[in-house]
C-alpha cells in the first residue's frame, strides 16, 4: 500500500501551483465569475504551459500521481476549469471529460465552455452531452443528455476520485487563510490564535483535513493498482470529503467572521466554488446511501474497515 505520492508528482504540484498564483491566483476565479465565456482564455493556457492536456492517468501510475497533484493545486486557488473532469476523460470516446451525474437533473460545472463532454452515472450508464444551460452559480449548467452505452462502469471511480483531490486543496487553502487570519488579528489585546478556543477549533478542522489527504491517497493506490473495490474506496473517498468539507468550512467561516462571506476575502471565493464539488452529483446524504448499498453485503477493506 502506498500511501504517498512520488517525488515527480509532489513537484508537479508544486509547479502547477506557482504557476496558477503567477498567472492570477485568487483574480482567475473573480474573472471567470464575471464572464463565463473568458474560462478557457484565462486558464487554458496555464494547464497547456503545464502540459496538463498531455497528461494519461488511466494509463501510467506515475502520471495519475501527477493528475491528483494538479488537481490539488487547482482547488487551492479555486481555479474556474473543471480539471479533474478533463482528466477523467475515456480513452474510448472522442471527447474533452468526464462528468459524474446523478439519474436525475444532470449538471456540471462546465459552463462557458465549448467542449465536448461525456456523462456516466455510478451504475456505469454513459451518455454524451448535448446541450447545457446558461451559467448558474459557481459556474454550473444544467446538462442535456444523449445515451450512449453502459460501458462505463471502469470510468466510474477516477471520475469520482480527481475532484475529490480539487476539494482537498481548497481545504489546503481553507485552512492556510484562516490560520493567517489568526494570527492577524487581536482580541482583547492578544491575537486570536492564543485563544485555546481557537486553537481547538482549527486542531478540529485540520484532523478533518488530515484524514481526508490520507484517504485521498488510498484511493489514489486502489485505482493505480486495479482493485476491485476501487469505485467503493472512491465513494468512501467522497463520503469523507463532503464530512471534512463541512467541519472547515465551519470553522474557518466561524474564525472569520463576517468578513468570511464578502467577495474581498478569499475564503469566499474557496467556500462558493466548493459548492459543486460537495453537491454534485450527490450531496452527503445521498453518498453516504449510496455507498452503504454498494457495500451492504462485503463492508468496506483497507484504511476504511
Amino acid at each position: 500500500m502506498k500511501l504517498e505520492l512520488g517525488a515527480d508528482a509532489q513537484q508537479f504540484g508544486r509547479a502547477a501551483r506557482s504557476a496558477f498564483e503567477a498567472a492570477g491566483g485568487d483574480d482567475l476565479v473573480v474573472r471567470a465569475d464575471a464572464d463565463p465565456g473568458s474560462r478557457e482564455q484565462v486558464v487554458g493556457p496555464i494547464l497547456r504551459g503545464l502540459g496538463a492536456n498531455e497528461l494519461k492517468p488511466r494509463a501510467d501510475a506515475d502520471e495519475l500521481e501527477a493528475a491528483a497533484a494538479l488537481c490539488r493545486a487547482a482547488g487551492y486557488w479555486a481555479l474556474p476549469y473543471p480539471v479533474a473532469e478533463c482528466l477523467s476523460a475515456p480513452d474510448d470516446l472522442d471527447v474533452d471529460g468526464l462528468i459524474v451525474v446523478a439519474g436525475h437533473a444532470p449538471a456540471g460545472g462546465v459552463a462557458g465552455l465549448s467542449k465536448r463532454w461525456a456523462a456516466v452515472t455510478l451504475a456505469g450508464m454513459r451518455s454524451t452531452v448535448v446541450g447545457q444551460s446558461e451559467a448558474g452559480p459557481a459556474l454550473v449548467a444544467e446538462l442535456s443528455l444523449a445515451r450512449l452505452d453502459d460501458a462505463g462502469v471502469g470510468d466510474v471511480a477516477l471520475a469520482l476520485m480527481l475532484p475529490c483531490w480539487t476539494l482537498l486543496g481548497m481545504l489546503d487553502r481553507a485552512m492556510d487563510l484562516t490560520i493567517a487570519h489568526v494570527r492577524l488579528r487581536e482580541q482583547f489585546g492578544q491575537a486570536l490564535s492564543a485563544f485555546q478556543g481557537v486553537q481547538f477549533q482549527l486542531t478540529d478542522a485540520e484532523v478533518e483535513r488530515a484524514g481526508v489527504d490520507m484517504l485521498a491517497k488510498y484511493a489514489l493506490w486502489s485505482i493505480a493498482t486495479g482493485r476491485p473495490e476501487a469505485t467503493d474506496d472512491a465513494l468512501a473517498l467522497r463520503s469523507a470529503a463532503l464530512e471534512a468539507a463541512e467541519v472547515v468550512f465551519r470553522v474557518c467561516h466561524q474564525l472569520h467572521g463576517a468578513v468570511g462571506f464578502c467577495d474581498e476575502t478569499a475564503l469566499s471565493w474557496l467556500s462558493r466554488y466548493s459548492q459543486p464539488l460537495r453537491r454534485l452529483p450527490w450531496g452527503l446524504s445521498a453518498t453516504r446511501d449510496r455507498l452503504a448499498r454498494r457495500t451492504q453485503h462485503t463492508g468496506l477493506t483497507g484504511l476504511y474497515a
